[in-house]
């Protein structure tokens, strides 16, 4: 992908700001508490990075946590404060945090981590993070140990972010962090066909796609989801796994 393409894509979401607030999953609270665990002492202050609408922060929050939310779309922290307000909203980006150093006790990431320039933002993450905090970065997604998830998600996949968690590629490494561990945790997202039709159309490669061209892959997507038995009818639980990194800050 070229870095323009790449670019276009990182700043697409806030178009989508209402439809990825209502639509996108969230994380499960085991993933979060997993995370934390992994800073020495107890965390309480924690940085979500690039929050896009909330769907992290409302988890971070709900564990009594003091939580900064720094996202760079405003019509994303728009939906944020809508969602989350007594979350503390500041817009910045992960190679310019908002924050004084050592502020925090771990610095979340969903669903973002992979549009970084990640060594320049793992120096920015280590300068905001105490000695001891922790860098979480977590990503949903569908399971496809389950065959009719695996069908679907060849549908719409792109891989941009799985680098990871495929195994074509090491997490990274910077002086300031121990190794990254990781660990996946099983979560389902309630969806209909439709809604899972409006799912796929906050990805970030149909945003930016020729509207023809989005059309006809998200026409293709709803043929199969309202064909296949385990989607045809109502509601239903989307199987996910929620990827979990963490390295601890030196």
């Amino acid at each position: 992908m070229s870095d323009p393409t790449r670019a276009r894509r990182a700043s697409s979401f806030g178009s989508r700001a209402a439809a990825y607030a209502e639509h996108r999953p969230d994380y499960p609270r085991e993933a979060i508490e997993w995370g934390l665990s992994g800073a020495s002492g107890t965390p309480r202050r924690v940085l979500d990075l690039a929050t896009g609408t909330g769907k992290l922060t409302l988890g971070l929050t709900e564990l009594g946590l003091e939580v900064t939310a720094v996202e760079p779309d405003p019509e994303m922290r728009a939906e944020l404060g809508r969602v989350v307000p007594s979350a503390t909203s500041l817009a910045g980006q992960a190679e310019r945090i908002p924050l004084p150093d050592a502020e925090v006790d771990a610095v979340f990431v969903g669903q973002a981590f992979h549009w970084f320039d990640v060594p320049a933002a793992m120096t920015e993450i280590a300068r905001v993070l105490r000695p001891g905090g922790v860098l979480v970065p977590l990503w949903n997604y569908e399971d496809d140990s389950v065959p009719w998830v695996a069908e679907f998600g060849d549908l719409g996949r792109t891989g941009v972010s799985r680098a990871w968690t495929n195994g074509e590629q090491e997490p990274a490494t910077h002086p300031g962090f121990e190794p990254f561990e990781s660990r996946a945790f099983h979560h389902v997202q309630r969806r209909t066909a439709e809604s899972l039709v409006e799912t796929i159309a906050t990805h970030s490669h149909l945003i930016v796609a020729d509207p023809a061209d989005a059309a006809a892959r998200l026409a293709e997507i709803r043929r199969f989801l309202t064909a296949n038995p385990h989607t045809a009818s109502g509601e239903f639980d989307l199987p996910l796994r929620t990827w979990t990194f963490r390295a601890r800050r030196r």
